[in-house]
């Protein structure tokens, strides 16, 4: 993939996938393909999302990407020919021994890691798994890279951690796992939307949407002042402080509708990102 444009002279549009470009279902709108594909020749375009790099490119087939998309929650940056960026990785003994404090709490988690550098991808998860862990390995049940795990152990290259259940006890972990290891990581505790449960994502301390935007900007040469960013949960808001304009869904969390410089009228089961797009056309 080239990048043969002026950057410095093009507007850039990032937009989160899940609950912000994607509808509830997974799919894309041929609306929301159609205004997004014509701002390709004048805009650099791209996404932001913690799904891995198979399942954005089995999303995004046909939608025009021209710049390294911020994957896994900014802990691969990689463009769609699978030119690895950049990484940010948990160690393996780092990675082990959070298993192994989770256990003290009756869960283990899923972990996401690199296999080889043709972003080959492997899902890690118990044999061990609560009633919402279950139901969002359905989700994933045809994907060819899960892999159960009788004592689950870590990769040597793991993007990321991530805990499924209920609040208050991955609010406890969540403590617990922060105590132990402090600022050498990155914790999300947010809602998980699809399944109904609350997530909690460990990641390497860099491993963020923003140093994402920020990675992207220096192989491209953009101007930050030029970003566009679309999103709706708090692993967005790093790059909402980042962009030129940030723009909240509809459907958003509260407090990433109050970090944002502009919310949308429409969620995106109701095209808001194309919405806004083709309304720049009268602005």
């Amino acid at each position: 993939m080239g990048f043969c444009y002026n950057p410095t002279m093009k507007n850039i549009y990032i937009t989160d996938l899940d609950h912000t470009f994607l509808r509830n279902d997974l799919s894309i709108s041929d609306y929301t393909k159609s205004i997004w594909n014509a701002k390709a020749d004048d805009s650099i375009l791209s996404v932001a999302t913690a799904r891995t790099y198979k399942k954005t490119v089995q999303f995004l087939g046909d939608v025009h990407i021209n710049a390294p998309m911020i994957l896994l929650d900014g802990s691969l940056i990689a463009t769609m020919d699978k030119k690895i960026i950049d990484t940010k990785f948990i160690s393996k003994d780092i990675a082990d021994t959070i298993i192994d404090e989770g256990g003290k709490f009756g869960i283990y988690p899923f972990i996401l890691a690199l296999v080889d550098n043709n972003l080959n991808e492997a899902f890690l998860y118990s044999d061990i798994c609560n009633e919402d862990q279950k139901a969002v390995l359905t989700r994933y049940a045809k994907d060819d890279n899960l892999q159960e795990c009788k004592n689950i152990r870590a990769m040597d290259d793991n993007f990321k951690i991530v805990y499924m259940g209920e609040e208050n006890l991955l609010r406890d972990l969540h403590k617990h796992i922060e105590d132990i290891f402090g600022d050498e990581l990155k914790y999300i505790l947010a809602p998980e939307a699809y399944v109904g449960c609350y997530f909690l994502t460990i990641l390497h301390k860099n491993a963020d949407k923003s140093h994402g935007i920020q990675s992207v900007s220096e192989y491209v040469g953009f101007d930050l002042n030029k970003l566009t960013v679309f999103g709706d949960n708090f692993n967005d808001v790093g790059m909402f402080e980042l962009a030129g304009t940030s723009v909240a869904m509809l459907n958003a969390q509260d407090g990433v509708k109050s970090k944002a410089d502009i919310i949308l009228p429409h969620t995106n089961d109701e095209d808001g990102v194309a919405r806004y797009l083709e309304g720049l056309k009268s602005v």
